[in-house]
């Protein structure tokens, strides 16, 4: 948290477009947003990104009319054992624009909202690299790691030797929501939405992830 808070006050400090600034205003109440990014590979330094989705979270309503998703012509070749999980190839992506001119429309669309995400670190790292030179900060939004939410709803009373688990279908099995498909970057941003909402309010309630793996019920958190 202290991270969090002293970055986003460097860059405050240290952006240089000042058109940006809406990045540091007071988020609209209650509203976060989920993202994540398909890339040709793992390797921070050296791949690049293919597709980039977010979708906003409105209290406990996932606004899915709302969803961002677009692909990108990236800069480094998709690697075989990437295109085996997306299955995007390079003809997919090749009439696509570069991310360069995608970003401002993407920096709109999150705003100041607090990101929520899935191993989130690797998605905004990536999203940095095109960031940083296009504003001369990184991404100044607040974190949410859902695996985060879940190990502490799940394992947080675990006794010391307790098996963990954080792989996204275990998580999604525990809390009863159905897989879209992983690796598309709208369902998966999707799927991370529901993750949260669901997790929120069990924290909210003080229910825990039974570590029996039984199934809560999702009601009506897809909105438009």
């Amino acid at each position: 948290m202290v991270t969090q808070a002293l970055r986003r006050l460097f860059y405050q400090a240290s952006i240089g477009d000042q058109s940006y600034r809406f990045l540091f205003k007071s988020p609209p109440p209650g509203e976060v947003v989920s993202i994540d990014c398909e890339t040709t590979g793992l390797n921070i330094a050296k791949d690049d990104i293919i597709t980039i989705a977010a979708v906003r979270i409105k209290g406990d309503r996932i606004l899915t009319s709302e969803a961002f998703e677009v692909l990108v012509r990236p800069e480094a070749k998709i690697a075989p054992d990437a295109m085996k999980i997306h299955h995007l190839r390079e003809a997919d992506v090749e009439q696509e624009k570069p991310i360069r001119k995608v970003l401002r429309d993407f920096l709109y669309f999150i705003g100041s909202r607090p990101l929520v995400g899935y191993y989130l670190e690797f998605d905004t790292k990536m999203l940095d690299k095109h960031i940083l030179p296009f504003i001369q900060i990184g991404l100044p939004n607040k974190r949410i790691e859902v695996s985060e939410l879940y190990y502490e709803r799940k394992y947080g009373d675990a006794p010391p030797g307790t098996v963990i688990d954080l792989r996204f279908t275990s998580i999604l099995a525990d809390l009863g929501l159905p897989n879209l498909g992983q690796h598309n970057a709208l369902n998966d941003a999707l799927m991370t939405a529901m993750m949260y909402v669901v997790l929120r309010d069990m924290r909210k309630r003080n229910v825990r992830v039974s570590r029996e793996r039984t199934r809560p019920i999702l009601d009506n958190v897809m909105g438009a």
